[in-house]
């Protein structure tokens, strides 16, 4: 989709992908139904999977938030 911003010198066509930007969007959060989502960890595992367990503001209580991500 594109569209159109006007300042006051110049147009600007900005061009946005909306389906390459809900895929983005989505890959930290698992849906819950009825329109709500929650966060996942995603911290690299050993088995070159993401960790999927909810991440509860602190980590998922298996990986604590201060631990770095890959």
């Amino acid at each position: 989709m594109q569209m159109q911003m006007q300042t006051r010198s110049q147009v600007k066509v900005v061009a946005i992908d909306f389906e390459d930007a809900h895929h983005a969007w989505i890959l930290n959060k698992k849906r819950m139904g009825n329109g709500t989502y929650v966060y996942i960890c995603g911290k690299p595992l050993k088995n070159g999977q993401n960790c999927k367990n909810m991440d509860k503001d602190h980590g998922c209580g298996i990986h604590p938030f201060w631990e770095k991500r890959k």
